[in-house]
């Protein structure tokens, strides 16, 4: 509103200042073209409001009244401006040229004391200089539209990121909860005849990780509906608890050497790797024994092996194909800066061994 306001009060003062110089000087012939003219520059002006919305629309009647009137000059070059800035190029040329041409007939209509070729430089001049600083204008907005829409976009990309990363997050957790729930209820359904103590364990356990599903899940909804937000990551203390969690249910040997505290990335990594790992033994090898080791240094990195072994039918089983679990703990260790192997023993078990670095 303020540049809107400021550019009218110079039309305004461009017009009487003209006016005034006139009036001082030898008046056109006929004597009526002076009046026309200062009527003309009057309704000239209210048009310098329209020149954002419809500039064309504004610039194709100041052409026409350019061919006679010279107090539209400064509502005229703002209007050339306008279209250069605010129109495809096409338009603003065809516009130029009519302007070109309006000028050529003003020069004949009212000759003044330069000389032609004086007049018609100057005339040139004038458009060039109104033309070049309107490209100007046009590449400087156009640029920084597109600097802006870079950083849009990295904001958007950063944002799906962290969305993809916690959805994984819970997503491994969710699996780690449902495989616990599907062995636990499996056997409660082989095993009817088991002991009261121990089917009540089960129910227990098939009870607790159905409230933590349904958590869980409850969370990937609202990341999925909400803005990201912060949720509790699992680091590597929490190693323990999560092999606790599934002993019940699995023959787990954890042996852990790890000097020094781990880096929250490393750590987190190897706690995922762990737990997907202890899912793909339930699924496929649920009678059988794991031994999960981490050994950590600061120069040698953080080692994390979790081998099972071999299923019920004693050789290779569905797992050593590898499956969405551990291409998505290829693509996590190696986000972290680490790498990730696998595949069967030769006992017919499988391997998960990662190497993540300690800076990660």
């Amino acid at each position: 509103m303020a540049v809107d306001l400021g550019v009218f009060a110079v039309g305004v003062f461009t017009y009487l200042f003209i006016a005034g110089e006139r009036l001082g000087a030898e008046m056109p012939s006929p004597p009526w073209l002076f009046d026309l003219d200062m009527a003309t520059g009057l309704l000239a002006l209210p048009l310098l409001w329209l020149r954002r919305r419809w500039p064309v629309q504004a610039a194709v009647p100041l052409v026409i009244a350019s061919t006679y009137s010279e107090t539209i000059a400064f509502p005229l070059l703002v209007m050339l401006y306008a279209v250069v800035v605010r129109r495809p190029l096409r338009t603003a040329a065809w516009v130029y040229a009519a302007s070109l041409v309006a000028a050529g007939v003003y020069i004949v209509i009212r000759p003044d004391e330069m000389p032609l070729a004086g007049s018609i430089g100057f005339a040139l001049s004038l458009h060039a200089a109104v033309a070049g600083w309107g490209l100007f204008s046009r590449y400087r907005r156009q640029l920084e539209a597109r600097a802006a829409q870079a950083e849009q976009d990295e904001r958007e990309g950063a944002r799906q990121r962290a969305r993809d990363e916690l959805a994984r997050e819970l997503h491994d957790m969710l699996g780690h909860r449902l495989s616990l729930l599907s062995l636990h209820a499996g056997g409660m359904e082989y095993r009817p005849d088991a002991p009261a103590e121990e089917l009540a364990r089960a129910a227990g356990v098939v009870r607790e990780q159905s409230t933590l599903a349904m958590r869980d899940l409850r969370e990937i909804i609202a990341i999925l509906r909400a803005p990201i937000g912060e949720l509790p990551q699992p680091r590597m203390a929490d190693l323990h608890a999560l092999v606790e969690e599934a002993r019940p249910a699995m023959r787990i040997e954890l042996a852990a050497d790890v000097d020094g505290d781990v880096p929250e990335r490393a750590g987190r990594t190897a706690y995922r790797i762990v737990q997907e790992a202890l899912t793909n033994a339930r699924k496929h090898a649920e009678d059988a024994p794991v031994q999960v080791t981490v050994e950590g240094r600061v120069d040698d990195g953080l080692r994390v092996t979790v081998v099972n072994g071999p299923g019920r039918d004693g050789g290779p089983d569905s797992a050593s194909r590898p499956g969405h679990g551990l291409i998505g703990l290829e693509e996590r260790a190696a986000l972290a800066g680490g790498r990730l192997e696998y595949g069967a023993t030769a006992d017919g078990g499988w391997r998960v061994h990662a190497w993540l670095p300690w800076t990660a």
